[in-house]
């Protein structure tokens, strides 16, 4: 798979059929073709398509599609059908993996590996980085979590493996059924697997989880990303907000790995009057702060997601991204007052590697714009929102339990 995080699947097929075909799910659909006179045929069983068609002696077939299949694989021999195999997975063992170590990615994309195994009834194993390992293993103990160095060891024993992603150039969907900026950052791994994609957030361990970090009222904020792009681009906007939060009677704690982030001139530095957790933690310490906080304040990033996970409600902002793209939040903060959603825009797509990507207005005085408009006030009436339904300390009041926010959606 070359160009791709992915580790490759074993040469030969794993599955033995008839006649000395061999077979799996390993990479889309492969079968090996005994020596002889054979035809091959690939059916998608949902949309009765005949997907590829050949014949051959002693040859391997790889279909087109990566994403998940209800496939039926048929052999025939002089016009007559001898064998036939319809996807199923119940019992066996099948891998879904994930790229590199990015935390809201990985909690978003989860859930739908869950669904798949529970679909399916197979023995499923992920593949992922070790903190995301560490955040899910204690909490879903019939799946088996591995390291992409563990990999190699449970090649040759899998009927099926699903590789999830960010497939920007897939432009024949040959990863992905629909493209992720149009169903959603989490939402892709649905439609990857095949299983409803109607969002949910993960559970996740939480070190210490009924003991509160602090006694009183607090909010947690996280104002990093890993692009300017991402920032709340607002001069003001988060000194504005913090002094809010604080005349609310609230203690306010920063959780992001980094107290400042940088590049070339421009950096973004953790606000002043915050209460500094920064630092490289371990994700269950910063799921703790989240799991007591009265609400999270924060951007397209992982740390969102953490939250989200928690059950802790999300103030999210973000212009980069359009809505759909995250988990929903009653609480979103994105305006349309101005450019906005460019992620979301095949004509310029992400570049990773440019940590000031603003694709349409770069160099220009309309730079990051998205964000940079937004304003204060909008977050401040947004945090008025949350305070109306969760908690009002400065009143005095008791302060009401915090339930859940609803994470599950039909899209």
């Amino acid at each position: 798979m070359k160009g791709m995080p992915f580790p490759d699947p074993v040469f030969m097929p794993t599955q033995e059929g008839a006649h000395g075909l061999r077979f799996d799910f390993n990479i889309g659909i492969r079968a090996l073709l005994p020596p002889g006179k054979w035809t091959i045929r690939f059916r998608d069983l949902d949309t009765y398509t005949v997907l590829y068609q050949t014949e051959g002696d002693a040859l391997q077939v790889l279909s087109r599609k990566r994403h998940f299949i209800n496939a039926r694989i048929e052999l025939e021999k002089d016009g007559e059908i001898v064998w036939t195999h319809d996807y199923d997975a119940a019992g066996k063992d099948v891998a879904v993996v994930m790229p590199g170590g990015t935390l809201g990615d990985s909690l978003g994309w989860f859930p739908y590996a869950v669904r798949f195994a529970q679909k399916h009834q197979c023995r499923l194993t992920v593949m992922l980085s070790e903190p995301l390992k560490k955040l899910l293993e204690p909490v879903y103990p019939d799946i088996r979590f591995i390291l992409a160095d563990e990999f190699d060891a449970i090649r040759e024993t899998l009927y099926a493996t699903y590789y999830l992603g960010l497939f920007f150039d897939d432009e024949e969907n040959s990863w992905q059924p629909a493209d992720f900026r149009y169903v959603g950052l989490h939402r892709t791994a649905g439609y990857i697997l095949g299983v409803d994609p109607t969002e949910e957030a993960p559970r996740v361990a939480i070190e210490d989880e009924e003991t509160r970090p602090i006694e009183e009222p607090y909010v947690v904020v996280a104002v990093q990303a890993s692009c300017g792009c991402k920032m709340w681009n607002n001069p003001t906007g988060w000194m504005d907000t913090i002094q809010h939060l604080k005349e609310k009677g609230y203690r306010v704690i920063c959780i992001d790995r980094d107290p400042a982030v940088a590049s070339s001139i421009h950096w973004n530095v953790i606000p002043n009057g915050v209460e500094d957790e920064t630092g490289n933690r371990p994700l269950k310490e910063r799921a703790r702060w989240l799991k007591h906080a009265d609400f999270f304040v924060g951007l397209s990033s992982g740390l969102s997601w953490l939250a989200w996970s928690v059950g802790t409600p999300v103030v999210l902002i973000s212009g980069f991204t359009h809505p759909s793209n995250e988990f929903h939040t009653p609480y979103r903060v994105f305006s349309t007052h101005g450019c906005n959603s460019c992620w979301h825009d095949v004509r310029t797509p992400f570049k990773h590697d440019d940590y000031m990507f603003c694709p349409r207005h770069k160099d220009t005085p309309r730079f990051f714009e998205c964000t940079r408009i937004i304003t204060a006030d909008y977050v401040k009436a947004t945090i008025d929102r949350v305070c109306q339904d969760y908690a009002v300390p400065k009143l005095g009041k008791k302060r009401k339990s915090k339930t859940r926010v609803s994470s599950k959606r039909t899209e």
